[in-house]
């Protein structure tokens, strides 16, 4: 089943020349069924590619999805023309009376900044907030999980010695739940960032069920209140060359950073990236879509 989205995003096109289903507004409203109403709070500075990497994701499953794009009023960002925000996103203002099947919120570059700090800060906090009653499950991604775990669980976030790039490996820690259902024992999953939730304060807390975690990048699933809070530590969304994209962006400022573990062959930044994480990221998704928002929300909203 499709994803419905806006007539002309660029997106569209892309998937659709990868033979995966998107469905105009057009044609949706000759279907006589309830989409899944997701709400994704993009907070990626290359929007447009996130859109691909996020809709790809959310395009496996039996269910019709329709997307509303949000975005931060008290933050725009440099990389996305502002026509392309104007006309495909929306405010919190503009949503605020709206219920919603799903949320995304997504990572951002912002690490390394207190949590105050961030430009955003309060109207994300007030994004989160809203979430509680209007939301049936939210999904948080990598600095949107630790964003989340802190506000909703006063969960600090820690420096790392260096930034955490490349493709790790994973064990599944709890088969019996359903978000990590079809997944196999290990699995490979993208990281990057500059900092992790405190895995003490996680552990003491007794609140939240650890589903994966990785020797070398520490915990990557969370769940909460029965999977009405979902956090994904790292980018299972990420496209083939999204890492290679980030580390030659880092070659050209001078931060002179490492090559990403286990993403190029023989560590050769020449060598097309191998994929080893699409199948589980489909999975991820498909599984939080059908069994933490189709399976658990009301039909009325």
């Amino acid at each position: 089943m499709p994803i419905k989205v806006q007539k002309n995003i660029p997106a569209k096109k892309i998937l659709e020349e990868e033979n995966i289903f998107v469905m105009d507004e057009e044609r949706a409203v000759t279907q006589d069924i309830r989409p899944l109403k997701i709400a994704i709070l993009n907070l990626m500075p290359l929007k447009e590619d996130a859109e691909v990497y996020l809709l790809r994701s959310l395009s496996n499953t039996p269910l019709q999805v329709d997307i509303t794009f949000l975005t931060t009023k008290s933050y725009e960002g440099k990389n996305t023309p502002k026509s392309h925000l104007e006309q495909f996103y929306k405010f919190y203002d503009d949503i605020k009376d709206e219920k919603f099947d799903g949320l995304i919120v997504t990572g951002a570059p912002v690490e390394n900044l207190e949590f105050e700090e961030v430009a955003y800060w309060d109207e994300l906090t007030q994004i989160l907030e809203w979430s509680k009653t209007n939301v049936t499950s939210t999904l948080h991604i990598c600095w949107g999980a630790q964003a989340g775990l802190y506000y909703h669980y006063g969960i600090r976030k820690v420096q790392l010695e260096k930034k955490l790039s490349g493709i790790y490996k994973h064990e599944v820690m709890n088969r019996r739940h359903p978000l990590v259902r079809g997944f196999d024992d290990i699995f490979y999953a993208p990281h990057s960032r500059y900092t992790e939730a405190d895995r003490e304060m996680i552990d003491e807390s007794g609140l939240f069920t650890v589903l994966a975690k990785s020797e070398e990048a520490g915990y990557f699933i969370l769940l909460a209140q029965n999977g009405r809070h979902v956090f994904v530590m790292g980018h299972p969304e990420y496209d083939r060359y999204t890492l290679d994209k980030e580390y030659q962006r880092d070659l050209n400022k001078g931060i002179n950073p490492d090559i990403p573990v286990s993403y190029y062959p023989d560590d050769n930044p020449s060598e097309k990236p191998l994929m080893t994480w699409r199948a589980h990221a489909n999975t991820l998704y498909s599984n939080w879509l059908n069994y933490y928002v189709y399976q658990l929300t009301p039909y009325v909203l």
